[in-house]
């Protein structure tokens, strides 16, 4: 179950570095590709926003990976479940806010892993 987990929170913590180098490094160039609704007029005025919100994805990320060479079984877990909890909400908001689609690349696989760590805690 363990290992499960972390492979959740390691997949959780790419999707985010993904997304980190989509809005910092590639929001003019691959961004239009990947976010179709979103007019392709806004991308060069909101590069620097989409820049701060990659920021974010980052910090989220690297929490994930922290967690993940965290010694201590118990404070791995929490700092795991605080990281996934705060992409599991951040992913709420998005899919209530922006689109659905983001419920199920970020919310579901955060409480995925969230399952699995409170599983283990059983």
């Amino acid at each position: 179950m363990q290992l499960a987990a972390q492979i959740v929170i390691g997949l959780v913590a790419f999707i985010h570095l993904y997304i980190l180098w989509l809005e910092m490094f590639a929001w003019t160039t691959r961004a239009p590709k990947v976010f179709r609704n979103f007019p392709k007029e806004l991308f060069l005025p909101t590069k620097s926003l989409a820049a701060n919100q990659g920021l974010y994805n980052g910090f989220l990320a690297a929490g994930l990976i922290w967690s993940l060479f965290i010694c201590d079984q118990i404070w791995q877990s929490n700092v795991a479940i605080f990281f996934l909890g705060c992409v599991f909400v951040a992913g709420l908001y998005g899919a209530a806010t922006a689109s659905k689609k983001i419920l199920f690349v970020q919310s579901v696989p955060a409480a995925i892993g969230l399952a699995l760590i409170l599983l283990q805690k059983l």
